[in-house]
């Protein structure tokens, strides 16, 4: 598929969205990754999101109904990411210090790297392996020091991992977001990777989805190019409060990208009771079938982390004729 054939698909959310709510005792479900059946060693849906308690695995039959397995994979680690090559599934995510969620809005005390486990059949892992730690001036800042989001993906002559680095306070939730999205080398999925020495992107005040935070970024890679997602954090100067949603881009190196859709794929509704009404958050999207492209994304229903739930929903693309 080329970058044009892209903006030919048709997004529609599924209907009986959203279609994971968080474990109890966590208000939150997100950043979902997964591998649909045509990638799994069972023939099902595998898909990983975190809670606060740690890194949950859910298993479908049809990529909606999903069951959790019944401990989750991995604690104190967060927004995770699958990559599948040559039989071996690749778990990056964000490991974190125990209980830092609960007083993660202290100043200097947020100190996270990017971890990684390999797996044959999605159930048994390997030892943890860093993979990436804060190093470059920008990755730390008065809130602690992070590098988080990881997404990677192969090129013709090197593996790419894009990732989130340092943070920054978002006044209306009570909690911190991802500041910038940094990108990283390696000549192998299991590193070691060598970042380059300045973000790829930072937040701008020009930038209307994203005058705060970079959020995350996931890269599809395309026959003429690249394809990037971003969850870009915002100031709603309109309804004076933030707000996240998804924004499309695209580059034909995999390091400069130019936005390719005016509007986001995807936004909040600010709809009294709506499990989407604040935040539209992080994802995954991957070619499921011949026509159909499944990106699975987690949403917030209130501003204050006091009040606000996260589930996980889904969003389907269509080939148009």
């Amino acid at each position: 598929m080329k970058i044009k054939d892209f903006l030919h698909l048709t997004f529609k959310e599924y209907e009986g969205n959203p279609i994971i709510a968080p474990p109890f005792p966590s208000p939150i479900i997100a950043d979902p990754t997964f591998v649909p059946p045509n990638e799994s060693p069972d023939g099902k849906w595998h898909l990983f999101a975190h809670s606060l308690m740690g890194i949950h695995h859910f298993v479908s039959d049809d990529g909606i109904n999903y069951t959790r397995m019944s401990k989750h994979t991995i604690g104190n680690a967060m927004r995770a990411f699958l990559y599948y090559e040559d039989n071996t599934y690749y778990l990056y995510y964000e490991k974190i210090k125990p209980y830092i969620l609960w007083y993660s809005w202290l100043p200097h005390t947020w100190y996270s790297y990017i971890a990684m486990r390999s797996s044959h059949d999605l159930y048994s892992w390997s030892d943890e392996q860093i993979i990436l730690k804060p190093s470059l001036p920008w990755h730390s800042n008065t809130f602690g020091a992070s590098v988080s989001n990881p997404c990677v993906v192969k090129t013709k002559q090197s593996y790419f991992l894009y990732y989130s680095a340092a943070l920054t306070h978002i006044q209306d939730c009570g909690f911190n977001e991802p500041l910038y999205i940094g990108l990283a080398q390696s000549s192998n999925p299991a590193g070691p990777f060598q970042s380059l020495p300045h973000p790829i992107m930072e937040p701008s005040h020009y930038n209307r989805w994203c005058n705060i935070g970079c959020g995350s970024f996931k890269a599809l890679k395309m026959d003429d190019g690249f394809i990037g997602l971003q969850n870009g954090i915002y100031w709603d100067y309109t309804i004076n409060q933030s707000g996240s949603a998804i924004l499309v881009y695209s580059s034909k190196d995999g390091i400069h990208y130019t936005s390719l859709m005016k509007n986001p794929l995807l936004k909040p509704d600010i709809k009294e009771g709506s499990y989407k009404r604040s935040h539209v958050y992080a994802f995954d999207l991957k070619q499921v079938d011949k026509n159909h492209w499944y990106l699975y994304f987690n949403a917030r229903n209130n501003w204050h982390w006091s009040k606000g739930k996260e589930h996980i929903a889904l969003l389907i693309g269509s080939k148009t004729s």
